[in-house]
Parts: C-alpha cells; sequence; structure tokens
C-alpha cells in the first residue's frame, strides 16, 4: 500500500435544504464583510474547525 498524502478524510454528510439556504445567506453576507466569496461549505469547515 502507498503512504497517503495528507492526514484528510473525504466525509459526504446530508443537511436540511432549509440549513443549506440558511447557511448560504450567511455565507452572502460574510463575503461582503471580509470582502472574498465565502461559500456555505466555508462555513461549515470553520464551524467543524471551531469545534474540534
Amino acid at each position: 500500500m502507498g503512504t497517503p498524502k495528507s492526514n484528510n478524510v473525504q466525509v459526504n454528510i446530508s443537511i436540511p435544504i432549509v440549513w443549506k439556504t440558511q447557511l448560504e445567506n450567511l455565507a452572502r453576507i460574510y463575503s461582503v464583510e471580509e470582502s472574498e466569496t465565502i461559500t456555505f461549505l466555508d462555513l461549515m469547515r470553520r464551524g467543524i474547525q471551531e469545534k474540534y
């Protein structure tokens, strides 16, 4: 077996459409405040990083 190139693991999850819509709306607000494009996936990553 080969050696893994990173310690990252891909995880697939399902979230309610309402959560996705709310995260997209928050991402738009953050994008304006931070003057860079933020996606709802970026917000999910940030939340996970803050928790763990």
